[in-house]
């Protein structure tokens, strides 16, 4: 019954042509023009990173600094800024495609992105990125669905040191194994990272989990691929809602 009143509102958003949505208290853009059919879609049907979202509403506190590696159209970093304040967020996006996107959403919501349209690497060099046309499945691993495109990056080591965060929300389409299992997390308390078993393999999955715990990081939540980890306190796990009702 949920699906067929999601589908419907979807159909109602569609056939009236919507151009703007108020998704968990931002605005988004939804003109045809400007987004792929399928993330229109998911827009609509209020799926559009459902897990990432959900996620963030219980783990960032306005005391964060959120370091966003992999921004899409700019929803989860507007959620975040709405959270903590935008000069506390900082954004990459290597898709130099969905720029103009993201400081649309932006600027819908009275604010400017922080933002830098570079990969983020383990080693701060130049990257073949492949492009698709599905903004989402966009990767620096070649998946055999874009086109090759080489841009600049940002070393994941130089960015937490620069930027001190102290949450990462990270969506790299399998890249996220040699970024977190190379890199030290020191200062990281607090990471959202979708994995992706169905392009790394499960063995590679399941090695960076093992890295994480061994770095002091607890899996607290799993939603459709989404990971949620807390740094572990006095060797304690919590949740994100335990951690939330602590510091209230």
């Amino acid at each position: 019954m949920y699906r067929f009143f999601r589908n419907l509102r979807m159909h109602g958003r569609r056939l009236i042509n919507l151009k703007r949505l108020r998704i968990d208290g931002v605005l988004i853009d939804t003109r045809a023009e400007i987004l792929p059919r399928f993330i229109r879609t998911a827009l609509f049907k209020n799926t559009y990173e459902a897990p990432e979202r959900k996620l963030v509403d219980e783990l960032i506190e306005p005391t964060d600094r959120v370091l966003e590696i992999g921004c899409g159209i700019g929803l989860v970093s507007l959620l975040c800024a709405k959270i903590c304040g935008p000069d506390n967020v900082l954004s990459y996006e290597a898709n130099g495609v969905v720029e103009s996107v993201i400081r649309n959403n932006y600027a819908l919501n009275g604010w400017s992105p922080n933002l830098r349209m570079k990969a983020i690497t383990t080693d701060g060099a130049d990257v073949t990125f492949y492009v698709d046309s599905n903004v989402i499945s966009s990767s620096l691993l070649d998946r055999n669905k874009g086109g090759p495109v080489t841009v600049h990056s940002d070393s994941l080591a130089e960015v937490i040191a620069e930027f001190s965060p102290s949450v990462i929300v990270m969506d790299v389409e399998g890249a996220e194994i040699e970024l977190l299992q190379q890199t030290s997390l020191q200062g990281i308390s607090k990471m959202i990272v979708e994995l992706h078993p169905h392009i790394v393999g499960d063995a590679a999955v399941d090695a960076l989990r093992n890295h994480l715990r061994q770095q002091g990081f607890d899996e607290v939540q799993y939603l459709h691929k989404t990971a949620c980890y807390l740094r572990c306190q006095s060797g304690r796990s919590a949740s994100p809602q335990t951690d939330r009702r602590s510091a209230a």
